[in-house]
């Protein structure tokens, strides 16, 4: 590759699919080792669920040691073929434990045991049916206008993905409201759109307090090979600026980050203003469109085909 500057982000959950990575998996020695690894410290066969029919999958409890494992994956690959060597780490939500692993500040033996008590938690913090997320779409969103529209629900901002997309998260039977509420604030003059996303729980949310205490000793009892320093390469979806390399902030916003926004638009920024090139990396490219909204080039890896043509195309 030409030596520059390089950024890799991580999409979160919501991007699992039977199959993935198993192209990497087929070809790639340390591919296979990154799942057997992944399995040794969780105590289950991660690769077998990601690549056969197991319903389990879309269990958050699941789905996140999955995503992780198949991601830190396919970036071995990526450095062990192609001499892929980002200086910069992004993620989105669960991505952010992605690249923390990808930056050299935690074990992936670890941050398996962790997403998934985090994923058990997030999800038993509120009954099945009583949370939803939703995304919001329109062109030039302004945050303001959306909090003040939302004022008196128990609904929550979880996401500011780009300049045309939010997501909020809360109460289910309070959505038909935001919808209309946010209709009426946002329709009058261009193109809105409100979508229910297919989620468990309300995540990012005011309902995810109850779980931080807990999340925060899983951190400290599990977390023991953190490096701190290693950090300082890696955003924060929580202050969205880069980490500060200290090891109570980074347990604080790691932790924070359950119940306050992913402030990915300001992720972007940070990363923007240190690469010159951004790759996304994952079993899908939701990152990638983000990106584009601000008019940041963003290359997307999927499969290994994928990477063989980028990186081709860029060495």
């Amino acid at each position: 590759m030409n030596e520059k500057e390089v950024a890799v982000v991580f999409p979160g959950q919501g991007v699992q699919r039977t199959g993935m990575g198993k192209d990497f998996y087929d070809n790639v020695s340390v591919c296979r080792e990154v799942y057997e690894e992944a399995s040794e410290s969780s105590g289950w066969d991660i690769a077998d669920m990601c690549f056969g029919d197991d319903e389990r999958l879309n269990l958050t409890e699941f789905t996140q040691p999955c995503i992780l494992t198949t991601e830190v994956a396919m970036l071995r690959v990526l450095e062990t073929l192609f001499g892929f060597s980002p200086r910069f780490f992004g993620g989105h939500s669960l991505g952010e434990f992605t690249a923390l692993v990808a930056a050299g500040a935690l074990p992936l033996s670890e941050a398996v045991r962790i997403v998934r008590i985090r994923g058990r938690l997030m999800q038993e913090a509120v009954p099945v049916g009583r949370g939803a997320m939703a995304a919001v779409i329109s062109d030039n969103i302004d945050i303001e206008t959306i909090r003040q529209a939302l004022k008196n629900l128990r609904i929550d901002i979880a996401n500011i993905n780009s300049a045309n997309q939010i997501v909020i998260s809360g109460e289910a039977s309070a959505m038909p409201d935001a919808e209309r509420r946010l209709e009426e604030a946002l329709a009058k003059d261009r193109p809105f759109r409100f979508i229910l996303l297919n989620v468990s729980a309300p995540f990012h949310s005011r309902f995810m307090s109850t779980i931080v205490e807990p999340f925060e000793e899983i951190l400290r009892v599990i977390g023991k090979g953190i490096v701190q320093d290693n950090s300082v390469a890696v955003t924060s979806n929580f202050r969205g600026i880069f980490h500060s390399g200290l090891y109570e902030d980074l347990i604080y916003n790691l932790v924070s980050q359950l119940n306050h926004p992913v402030l990915w638009v300001d992720n972007m920024r940070a990363l923007a203003s240190q690469a010159e090139a951004i790759y996304e990396v994952g079993p899908g490219r939701p990152l990638r469109d983000f990106f584009k909204t601000m008019s940041i080039i963003c290359t997307s890896i999927t499969t290994l085909g994928t990477a063989e043509r980028t990186f081709r195309k860029s060495g």
